[in-house]
């Protein structure tokens, strides 16, 4: 059950993938690459959507706290200091107001919604950009990963019973399996 756990563990923290990947490999019955077995035969689909979820959270709150500091490293060189950062600052400025009106809410949709492009790792980026301090990232984070930890885990599960084909246009959009 371990190795389960860290197997799940590792796909989420994959850029593009996530949660979005590590639930449905959890839950439907989806070889593990070089490995001769399915995680969903040995555990429960509960165990994992709790181990995905928290391990996107994590995840989130890690990716964040790292950005400023990276940024205080990457600023130290002068073509990006001069060409990209005044772009940056730019963009926070003319997007701070949305902040403002819609606050962490707007940053928990972005993360939920799982669609190419949304997640913790954009997510976490455009909060740093838009100014949000650490509390209220960490509000959006939570939310937007229970959003989309509960809309992989219902449409998984919508396969799982027969519902939803596998290849339907749904799972195409919203799963990475």
């Amino acid at each position: 059950m371990l190795i389960n756990i860290l197997i799940l563990a590792l796909i989420t923290l994959i850029p593009a993938l996530e949660l979005r990947a590590s639930i449905p490999m959890g839950i439907l019955p989806i070889p593990i690459p070089f490995m001769d077995r399915t995680i969903n035969a040995e555990m429960n689909w509960p165990t994992v959507v709790l181990i995905c979820t928290i391990a996107n959270i994590i995840l989130g709150a890690i990716v964040f706290m790292i950005l400023g500091p990276a940024f205080t490293i990457i600023r130290k060189w002068k073509w990006f200091d001069r060409k990209i950062w005044p772009i940056l600052e730019r963009t926070q400025h003319k997007i701070h107001p949305y902040v403002e009106k819609y606050g962490e809410f707007g940053v928990a949709v972005f993360i939920g919604i799982p669609l190419p492009g949304s997640g913790v790792y954009t997510g976490a980026f455009g909060a740093y950009l838009l100014g949000l301090n650490r509390r209220k990232f960490m509000i959006a984070n939570v939310i937007g990963v229970l959003i989309a930890a509960t809309a992989v885990t219902g449409l998984s599960l919508l396969i799982l019973k027969g519902a939803v084909g596998p290849e339907s246009f749904m799972a195409k959009i919203f799963l990475k399996h």
